[in-house]
């Protein structure tokens, strides 16, 4: 399956500044497919390394960092001759081994001709618990994320109404199709965009298959949790994150702790939900008291909301049948708001946003403010349906005067007052830079 990120890969690989590479992200999200797949494409040869599954690739790295000397073991190890600038290493799961990351300084340092890629899952986690010497300034660094509704559209070989949309986005105007979009938009709600699920819905057409590839999911994200911490955080890490669907149900998405256990306290859930965000599987969207630059300078990090990484995991969590989501919208009003916003919050974070939200005295609350890199204030206001009309939006438009709103929901394409209208399937298409795709 075809993802974006390919092209940033070939950047680096062609690069005269390149280091060693660091892909990090959730689990399955690809980071493993997609470096093999970059590597048999574009390198003479590949040779691969888990950390996780050999004692003997980690001991190699015990006895000293010398990058020539490393070479020639891991070289042999492998059975396979490593080229300077032909062959593409992989080292997988690399937080499994302390050497091996700090390694990648001596290679960025005295060996930069060689070609590395590290992959990790649970990276964030071991860097924020300080377990490991992490070689800042030595590394680039790029995250990876499930697929985005785009490469989904990729995936399902709707390549043309792709094209189509980014062409109704860079005008726009009205596309002619836009009901069979809207229909390929639920439907990524219910896959969403683990390589998996998407996999499973491709080859079947199925969503029993879809939601068992999410299960197996799930279960990894516990496994991991058990695997990395103690029994006692374990068991807080899962409550956090088994209330995530019912935190999203509220007619107020703010996380509340009460939400998790009946009196609870942040003190006790503060370092759960910051694993869970290191870990890559939530967004956290934390409130902001002014709609002005720089953003973060006016956060309120007490009062935040919590997004599920992918929709489609949500989904599956929630429990709500594929057809219920395809076929009848209006029997799920309060469900599909949160599948929207999700939605919304993994397409912003998935395109290089930052985003936050606004409240005001609890008059009023816009969903989303970013700020793009030309340093504009934008605000965002989801809706699944239809219907569009939104006081609070108007509210902040007339206090801060942003140069114009952006309105995301089931409605066609549209510019009137200031408000760009985007289409839920339509959101790829919106960039950091300020401009059309």
């Amino acid at each position: 399956m075809e993802r974006k990120i390919i092209k940033k890969l070939l950047l680096w690989k062609n690069s005269l500044k390149r280091m060693p590479l660091i892909i990090y992200g959730a689990r399955q999200v690809g980071k493993t497919y997609t470096a093999l797949s970059f590597g048999k494409q574009n390198y003479k040869n590949t040779v691969y390394f888990n950390m996780e599954d050999s004692a003997e690739i980690t001991s190699i790295f015990e006895r000293d960092l010398k990058p020539e000397r490393i070479i020639r073991e891991l070289s042999a190890i492998s059975g396979q001759s490593i080229f300077k600038g032909d062959t593409l290493i992989i080292f997988d799961e690399i937080q499994a081994c302390e050497r091996a990351l700090t390694s990648l300084k001596y290679f960025c340092e005295n060996a930069p001709e060689y070609h590395i890629i590290a992959a990790g899952s649970l990276l964030g986690v071991a860097i924020n618990r300080g377990k490991y010497s992490f070689p800042v300034g030595k590394v680039d660094m790029m995250n990876m994320y499930p697929m985005d509704f785009e490469e989904f559209l990729w995936a399902t070989k709707n390549e043309q109404l792709c094209e189509l949309i980014k062409k109704s986005y860079s005008t726009f105007t009205p596309l002619s199709i836009h009901d069979t979009a809207m229909d390929m938009y639920k439907t990524y709600l219910v896959v969403g965009g683990m390589p998996r699920a998407v996999l499973e819905y491709v080859d079947t057409n199925d969503f029993d298959f879809v939601l068992a590839a999410q299960k197996n999911l799930n279960d990894a994200y516990i496994a991991d949790m058990a695997k990395y911490t103690t029994p006692q955080e374990t068991t807080k890490i899962m409550a956090a994150w088994n209330s995530v669907p019912a935190q999203l149900a509220k007619e107020n998405h703010k996380f509340q702790y009460k939400v998790i256990k009946s009196g609870a306290r942040a003190y006790e859930y503060e370092t759960p939900i910051d694993w869970l965000s290191s870990a890559g599987i939530i967004n956290k969207c934390i409130r902001i008291t002014e709609g002005r630059m720089p953003l973060s300078a006016y956060a309120d990090n007490a009062s935040f909301k919590i997004y599920m990484m992918d929709v489609g995991l949500l989904c599956s969590k929630f429990g709500i049948p594929a057809n219920i989501i395809a076929n009848s919208p209006h029997s799920f009003d309060g469900f599909k708001g949160a599948l929207a916003e999700n939605y919304i919050m993994q397409v912003l974070v998935t395109s290089g946003f930052k985003p936050f939200y606004w409240s005001s005295q609890g008059k009023a609350e816009v969903d989303f403010i970013f700020q793009d890199k030309q340093g504009r204030i934008i605000p965002l206001e989801g809706k699944s349906a239809e219907n569009v009309r939104s006081k609070s939006l108007r509210t902040f438009v007339s206090q801060y005067n942003p140069p114009y709103s952006i309105r995301v929901s089931a409605k066609n394409f549209g510019f009137e007052n200031q408000i760009k209208s985007i289409p839920l399937y339509a959101l790829f298409c919106l960039n950091p830079d300020g401009g059309n795709e």
